[in-house]
């Protein structure tokens, strides 16, 4: 059975492990996200809706760093949207200022009726650095 290569943010990993999931798995050459949302270090949900969709890029982030890894090593990302036709808008507001210049990785965005009080949750697969595989 294989052993899973579990990654986790800085000062984060105890949130990840009460509620009984990683932050990411290391496999081969490909990292494999979970979902990040705007929440704060206690796992509380930020109120603004833009400022909590720039968390969850934010918690995103800090995930990749773990990895050894940036934006620019995402290959495919799923957006979940509680709201889409009010979210997208602000989505995309935020989104060129983590995502870099194009080519940009592959994309689906979905609609859901619940995030657990979030409104936002971004999830990715990105290719580790060649030095990391």
């Amino acid at each position: 059975m294989m052993q899973r290569d579990a990654i986790f943010p800085a000062h984060r990993q105890a949130l990840y492990e009460a509620n009984c999931y990683s932050a990411a798995i290391r496999h081969g050459e490909l990292l494999f996200v979970s979902g990040q949302v705007g929440s704060h270090p206690d796992g509380s949900p930020e109120p603004d809706p833009e400022a909590q969709i720039r968390l969850a890029f934010d918690n995103l982030l800090q995930v990749l760093d773990a990895a050894g890894c940036s934006f620019l090593d995402v290959i495919d990302v799923n957006l979940y949207l509680v709201d889409p036709p009010n979210l997208l808008e602000k989505v995309w507001k935020v989104l060129p200022s983590y995502w870099g210049q194009a080519p940009y990785p592959s994309l689906t965005a979905v609609g859901v009726t619940w995030l657990s009080g979030f409104i936002f949750e971004i999830k990715v697969i990105a290719r580790l650095p060649s030095s990391q595989a």
